[in-house]
């Protein structure tokens, strides 16, 4: 399974890509690369202080909850996703890996300490370090970076054993996540999609569902339960 921004915009959260997106009001380059970051991090929170508070009051959506029920029925063996906002973990599901980092945590650049997202909140609009100062770091891939090395070779190991892979809510157009479809075909499995809209693999996918995540997802449960 692999899920994208459609998945949490049922939960309220904008796809940032959006014309009408949280992208819109700021430009990603300018707010959200590592390099904007190094070099104005107090500025940067600007971007991610009313972000990562938003994402914390969000709520699980039908979507979140069906593939959690999944897992449970031994349906689905891991959730891969792009999603910083931990709704997978919070409807349920055990086995999810987060190839985009998470709001869970930020850390400091100069000592490595680690503060709960909590914390985090408590401490804005600017929040430093506790111990030494230095404005902290969200722990989510900003641009720029690597994504980390651990759970992007996990999601590609998973991607070429899988029977089937289903990429639910993601345009597929960002690599090297959007890779994974193509190495799961490659290896002898099948693709399909749940989107609104096109993707950039809709040509390789074996079935196209242009419908919400949460009622489509929601139904597969309920027929497979």
């Amino acid at each position: 399974m692999l899920t994208g921004a459609g998945v949490s915009t049922e939960s309220g959260i904008p796809d940032f890509r959006s014309p009408t997106g949280l992208w819109s009001q700021f430009d990603p380059y300018d707010y959200g690369s590592i390099e904007s970051f190094r070099e104005d991090p107090a500025r940067s929170w600007e971007f991610y202080g009313p972000r990562l508070a938003m994402l914390a009051d969000a709520r699980p959506n039908a979507a979140h909850l069906a593939l959690a029920e999944l897992e449970r029925l031994g349906l689905v063996e891991a959730v891969v996703t792009q999603n910083i906002d931990r709704l997978h973990e919070r409807a349920g599901s055990r086995a999810v890996v987060e190839v985009h980092g998470s709001i869970r945590t930020s850390s400091c650049p100069a000592c490595g300490r680690v503060y709960a997202l909590e914390r985090v909140l408590e401490l804005l609009p600017v929040p430093r370090c506790e111990g030494c100062g230095a404005v902290l770091k969200p722990d989510v891939v900003m641009f720029g970076e690597l994504l980390p090395e651990a759970a992007i070779e996990h999601a590609f190991a998973l991607a070429r054993e899988t029977r089937l892979l289903l990429a639910v809510g993601s345009t597929l157009e960002v690599y090297p996540v959007a890779g994974l479809p193509l190495e799961t075909v490659a290896a002898g499995g099948a693709f399909a999609i749940v989107n609104r809209g096109e993707t950039g693999l809709d040509g390789h996918a074996a079935l196209k569902v242009d419908a919400s995540a949460g009622e489509t997802l929601a139904a597969v449960a309920e027929a497979l339960a």
